[in-house]
């Protein structure tokens, strides 16, 4: 099975590019220069120093033992959490402030839903100088006041989305319509793998370092350059993507993509695409989505603001719809739970995000020998508020 991407930026029926017509000059720009230019050696040569030295690559692979014991197989995570910003989202970042300015862009806007991407934008604006305009709903910086502080410190204006759900939905229209309105001089900086052709492929191929690092750190540790298992949460689903890139093609590769369920797949209150979703146009691309009979976007519901978007990435909607990637869904009650577990088990507060992956260990099966790596995408202390609450009522 091939997963590699069409020239018109479909992932077997799912991808494309909708957008409106003020928009068609930006995105065709991108779209014909964004190989070209990432394949330059100056390009990479500048982007590899930044990640190394600026961001703190190569993650750790780091082999969870009393994690292990408990399930009795091999936990390896990836340590996304250690990276400058404390997430993946500084990977992509990095990559796009790299082509904005190759593009002369004076102005980069962004939306975010638990902040991560926010902040690793705002980040990379104070880099290079640029001016950063963070959309993000009016519920998310009310639940992620840590990162919206950390963003205006780096002199990012977040603005507030107060239409529909106030999350991560409604903060991507408004980035959207910002962009149409400011064509000339304004680069968007989409943090995860959804919106039009090229952004799910190049944002894949920027987070794809994750799994590029796995290959030889997995050589090293276990004397084969691939696992058993790959689990990694999906909201858009980038560190997913990031994680998986590298073993689309490698069937001996199980491939576990997690979701969050919220209250329960059948509450109404949940994010879990892939179970509850249909076929349709969001932001830009031809994905799974959860809509209304007549098109209408249903709100999600997840207690982590990275994982309460209505769709998936038109990647992961083509690896699920063709069995090569399968989808856990989790509760928010047994992500609260895993979390505190792999804080008490390996000394690691992991995001509300990745503690939704931790928690889909416990659905799975394997062996003794196996090898499984879970992609620890980013750390907790934006989530600790929620935490507290949840230890609050123990």
């Amino acid at each position: 099975m091939h997963t590699e991407i069409d020239d018109r930026g479909y992932y077997g029926r799912f991808g494309g590019a909708f957008i409106p017509e003020m928009l068609h000059p930006n995105v065709e720009e991108l779209r014909t220069k964004y190989l070209g230019m990432i394949a330059e050696p100056d390009f990479k040569k500048e982007f590899d120093a930044l990640l190394k030295d600026y961001v703190g690559r190569p993650s750790p692979l780091y082999f969870a033992k009393r994690m292990s014991e408990h399930y009795g197989t091999n936990i390896y995570l990836k340590r996304e959490d250690l990276n400058h910003t404390g997430a993946h989202k500084i990977n992509n970042t990095i990559g796009q402030i790299l082509v904005a300015q190759r593009l002369g862009k004076k102005r980069i806007i962004a939306e975010t839903g638990a902040g991560q991407h926010g902040v690793a934008t705002a980040t990379v604006c104070a880099l290079v100088g640029l001016e950063c305009i963070v959309y993000m709903g009016e519920i998310d910086i009310a639940r992620q006041a840590p990162n919206v502080a950390r963003m205006r410190m780096l002199g990012a204006e977040v603005r507030p989305a107060l239409s529909g759900s106030k999350t991560l939905k409604d903060a991507t229209n408004e980035a959207i319509r910002d962009w149409i309105n400011n064509p000339e001089d304004t680069h968007y900086i989409i943090g995860s793998v959804v919106g039009p052709h090229p952004y799910p492929d190049m944002v894949a191929r920027f987070q794809s370092v994750i799994s590029e690092e796995m290959k030889w750190q997995l050589q090293e540790h276990t004397g084969r350059d691939y696992p058993d298992a790959i689990v990694a949460c999906v909201g858009g689903g980038s560190n997913a993507a990031g994680a998986f890139y590298h073993y689309l093609n490698d069937q001996r590769v199980r491939l576990v993509a997690v979701e969050a369920a919220g209250m329960g797949v059948d509450t109404g209150e949940s994010a879990a695409t892939s179970v509850l979703g249909t076929e349709g146009i969001i932001h830009g691309s031809r994905t799974l989505l959860m809509q209304t009979e007549d098109g209408q976007v249903i709100e999600p519901y997840s207690i982590s603001a990275g994982l309460d978007y209505p769709g998936i990435g038109p990647l992961h909607a083509f690896l699920i719809d063709s069995k090569r990637a399968e989808a856990i869904a989790v509760t928010d009650e047994d992500a609260l739970a895993a979390a505190l577990f792999t804080a008490r088990t390996e000394g690691i507060i992991p995001a509300l995000e990745t503690a939704h992956a931790f928690a889909a260990l416990d659905q799975m099966k394997y062996g003794k020998d196996d090898v499984v790596v879970v992609c620890l995408s980013g750390r907790g202390d934006k989530d600790l508020a929620a935490f507290t609450t949840y230890l609050d009522g123990l």
